[in-house]
């Protein structure tokens, strides 16, 4: 049972199915990562480095840029993410 998902090739990030404590390794393809974060079921990990203002891509599209450096194995969530979807007030 694979403890993460990819969703699109093209992602730079996969997802956790299962909490993740720091320091534990995660094999994408060929390469071992290793978590520098606890990470949540649910959240995102970094599989490539993501430089400040790049975009983070989930389902092969964007789903917001890197309001910081992120590296591989960090965890990858709203304090290092701006998202691309503006919020509009429904009334």
């Amino acid at each position: 049972m694979k403890n993460f998902v990819q969703l699109h090739a093209n992602d730079n990030i996969v997802i956790a199915l299962i909490n993740f404590e720091a320091g534990a390794i995660i094999k994408v393809g060929d390469k071992e990562i290793i978590l520098k974060d606890t990470i949540n079921f649910g959240h995102k990990i970094a599989i490539k480095e993501i430089a400040k203002k790049a975009k983070i891509l989930k389902y092969g599209l964007s789903i917001g840029s890197a309001t910081q450096n992120i590296v591989v194995g960090e965890h990858v969530h709203s304090h290092n993410l701006e998202t691309d979807y503006l919020m509009t007030d429904p009334k």
